[in-house]
C-alpha cells in the first residue's frame, strides 16, 4: 500500500458498493451472471458456457435470461456448452426411451410353455415389472 504524508491512500470506490457477485454484462441488467459468452472470430462462432472461473476482458458474463435469449449475428453459429452441475433438459430421445420403458412394463409377462420366464435365462434370478435381477457370472 502506498503511504502519503496524510496516511494510507484509500480506494476511490467504497468497498461496500462493489459486489463480490459477478453481474450480467448487458446494459442496465443487474442480475447475477450464470454463463460466460466468448466469441471466436476466426470460426464465426459464439461459445456460451458455464460461468468462467474469473472475469476476463474479452468475455461477457450473462444472466440466465440473457443466456437463454442469446442469438448470434447472421452467418455465425452459437455453441452452447452444457454445465456439468446443471440438470440436463430431457431430449426427444430421452422421452422416447421413457415411453418405451413404460410400454414394456405395462405389457403382460409372457411365460414359456414349459415353465416360467426364468428358465429361458439362467442368469435371471428375479423379475419385477421390466426390471430383472441377474446372477453374477462367477456364481
Amino acid at each position: 500500500m502506498v503511504q502519503s504524508r496524510r496516511g494510507p491512500l484509500k480506494s476511490a470506490v467504497p468497498s461496500n458498493i462493489v459486489s463480490p457477485v459477478r453481474r450480467c454484462s448487458r446494459t442496465a441488467c443487474g442480475r447475477p451472471a450464470v454463463a460466460t459468452l466468448t466469441y471466436v472470430y476466426a470460426d464465426s462462432t459464439a461459445v456460451l458456457g458455464p460461468l468462467a472461473t474469473y472475469a476476463e476482458p474479452h468475455c461477457y458474463d450473462l444472466c440466465a435470461e440473457h443466456s437463454e435469449r442469446l442469438t448470434a449475428p447472421r452467418g455465425w453459429e452459437v455453441v452452447r456448452l452444457l454445465d456439468g452441475s446443471a440438470p440436463a433438459r430431457p431430449s426427444g430421445d430421452d422421452l422416447e426411451a421413457l415411453a418405451n420403458a413404460v410400454r414394456e412394463a405395462a405389457r403382460p409377462q409372457e411365460r414359456a410353455a414349459g415353465g416360467d420366464a426364468r428358465s429361458a435365462d439362467p442368469m435371471e434370478v428375479a423379475r419385477r415389472g421390466h426390471l430383472r435381477v441377474l446372477r453374477s457370472p462367477e456364481s
